[in-house]
């Protein structure tokens, strides 16, 4: 796996809509987060199906991150 898409992949976290990556069920949160990914880097397939099983693997990380910030922007 590329460390440089794992970090393309962080940053979109990031950069995402904390309200929206919370509400997403895991299937429509995967395949958000890869067409957001696909878009800046033109992932090959098995990238693609590569990433797809590492962020399966990581929903319910990025939906913890997401809700803590949600919560220091209401704080």
């Amino acid at each position: 796996m590329n460390t440089s898409i794992i970090r393309q992949l962080w940053s979109i976290v990031e950069k995402s809509s904390a309200k929206i990556l919370v509400n997403l069920d895991d299937s429509d949160l995967v395949s958000q987060l890869l067409k957001k990914l696909d878009a800046q880097c033109s992932l090959s397939s098995e990238d693609l199906q590569v990433m797809k099983v590492y962020f399966r693997s990581k929903t319910v990380l990025i939906r913890d991150i997401a809700r803590s910030r949600l919560e220091d922007f209401f704080d």
